[in-house]
């Protein structure tokens, strides 16, 4: 996906990227062939529901009906039909991408302090 210049590359692997929009204030996600944007609350609410599948429950049960997850984010027009694999992958982008907003945070929070306090 080409960037804009408002778009910042948040975090980025083989399989997808998460892009911070600072003229919307929304993140963009880069993710199995689609992307989205998604308001801050609403990527904290994707990534809660990602880290709530249970990935073990899907690996060890035989059923079929285990074989995908359907993930329906809120106030989104996308749906995700993961694989387990997609899960895996789902969870890597959205981990990298809360780690480097929670760095861009710590950051400004050092960066804030004064040095003679």
């Amino acid at each position: 996906m080409p960037t804009p210049p408002q778009l910042h590359e948040l975090f980025k692997t083989a399989f997808g990227a998460i892009y911070q929009c600072n003229r919307y204030n929304c993140y963009f996600v880069e993710f199995a062939g689609g992307v989205s944007p998604f308001k801050v609350r609403d990527f904290l609410e994707l990534k809660q529901q990602v880290d709530a599948i249970d990935l073990s429950v899907m690996a060890t049960n035989p059923a079929r009906a285990l074989d995908v997850h359907v993930l329906m984010p809120p106030r989104s027009e996308r749906c995700f039909v993961l694989t387990l694999t997609d899960i895996v992958r789902f969870k890597e982008l959205l981990q990298g991408a809360k780690a480097m907003i929670s760095l861009n945070s710590l950051l400004r929070e050092c960066l804030a302090v004064p040095a003679f306090a």
